[in-house]
């Protein structure tokens, strides 16, 4: 229900509110999930052991532990579950910022945080019908439409794309590509074995035999955009492999097939290989390869996101140079309320509403309702103040600009930057 319906100003006073209500009427696009429709099978993680046994806990749960890494990880995932849960929740108080979200999790679901067994949460996990519990998260994150992360390299989500049937009109496709831009010394192999002619040092016929892989998997799976996620080492131009690969296979295919390229840049991979996923950290990138990118492809569109937060000044200035460049979420280590609220003004003063203010990179399907609960909580405050500010200065402010400017923020930007080349994945329409 629109309180503030009319284009009349709205005294500073009732800014806060304003923000918040059109905030919360909003469904917003989450651009960058790790999240998979029901047809891909186990690989759709959901329920109380996916929550905790979520990489991000179980650094938490290392911590916290004397068990061992090696220790751990022999246990079955319930088990996992089991000690992540006594240790972080029962002997702990749950003050992080992830184990704060199952808290609001279980919360938002009418279930017990503070209970000590587990015995409650599975039963109520096994009596839901995914059909109808898929529409309740939807429901209670905001959320219309998520953008999973599709690689056909990995064998069981190739399998699972082969296999998967009628698709859920509410998860679209991204094809990445970090086994063939970082690993192609480890991965060229299975093009080859798939009839590609593709060379171990990217010669002869690979960049086109790697094009002609990445147009007949956009033609199969109709992705919303390709991505890669890339070391803080990344430079651009370099003389090597993924170079040629970017600058003579990815980008031609991107621009062929009018889709964007999404840069997620600044891993260091496996600082402690011990803890597995939860073993990958952060380092500095060298920015000038963003800005080679945009000046050598102007036709290119690319979507941006740096996980150091030295980083995201240089990002926006970049931005503010190459029209071609669009900045988006604050990612992993940077998804936290004190962190996402000095990008958020910080790309609001020098962007204006041309960028993605967050994507919840969520892997669990729950995961939905507390990132995006954080996100409305962390920056309604921050587009409140920008509009008191507006009005002191003298322009007044309406709740149709307002929504306007909410709109364009979390469905629009999106929806421009990638409508053009939706081809048959096309987006749900706002409630």
């Amino acid at each position: 229900m629109n309180t503030y319906p009319d284009g009349r100003p709205i005294s500073r006073d009732n800014i806060d509110n304003v923000v918040a209500e059109v905030l919360n009427a909003t469904s917003f696009i989450d651009i960058h999930t790790h999240l998979f429709a029901p047809s891909f099978g186990n690989l759709a993680l959901w329920g109380i052991d996916d929550l905790l046994t979520y990489h991000y806990l179980e650094a938490e749960f290392f911590r916290n532990s004397p068990m061992r890494p090696d220790d751990y990880w022999t246990l079955p995932k319930w088990q996992r579950a089991e000690a992540v849960w006594q240790t972080l929740f029962v002997e702990n108080s749950p003050v992080s910022e992830a184990t704060r979200g199952v808290v609001f999790v279980l919360h938002a679901l009418g279930l017990d945080s503070a209970t000590t067994s587990l015995t409650p949460l599975r039963e109520f996990f096994r009596e839901q019908n995914l059909a109808d519990y898929l529409a309740r998260i939807f429901r209670l994150s905001g959320v219309s439409d998520v953008v999973m992360t599709n690689d056909p390299l990995d064998p069981e989500e190739e399998t699972a794309l082969n296999k998967a049937g009628q698709p859920d009109e509410r998860f679209h496709a991204a094809l990445r590509l970090d086994r063939i831009l970082n690993e192609w010394n480890s991965h060229h192999s299975r093009l080859a074995a798939h009839g590609y002619r593709v060379d171990p040092d990217a010669g002869g016929t690979t960049v086109s035999e790697v094009r002609r892989f990445l147009s007949s998997w956009a033609a199969r799976i109709h992705p919303v955009y390709m991505a890669v996620s890339l070391p803080d080492t990344f430079s651009f131009p370099a003389d090597d492999v993924r170079t040629r690969l970017l600058t003579h296979a990815v980008l031609p295919a991107c621009h062929e097939l009018q889709l964007p390229l999404v840069l997620m840049i600044g891993v260091r991979r496996q600082v402690n290989p011990a803890l597995r996923l939860a073993g990958d950290a952060l380092g500095r990138a060298d920015m000038h390869a963003v800005r080679a990118l945009c000046d050598q492809f102007p036709d290119n569109r690319l979507m941006v996101s740096v996980l150091s937060r030295e980083n995201q000044h240089e990002l926006c200035v970049y931005a503010r140079k190459f029209g071609n460049l669009l900045p988006f979420g604050c990612w992993w280590f940077l998804s936290n309320p004190s962190i996402v609220e000095e990008v958020t003004r910080e790309r609001l003063e020098m962007l204006g509403t041309t960028f993605i203010p967050q994507h919840s990179d969520a892997r669990v399907l729950e995961q939905l309702i507390y990132k995006w609960r954080n996100t409305r909580r962390t920056i309604a405050p921050i587009l409140a103040q920008t509009y008191k500010l507006l009005i002191e200065d003298g322009r007044p402010v309406s709740a149709e600009q307002v929504r306007r400017d909410i709109h364009r923020l979390f469905r629009g930007n999106f929806e421009q930057w990638t409508n053009r080349m939706m081809h048959h994945a096309k987006l749900s329409s706002t409630d």
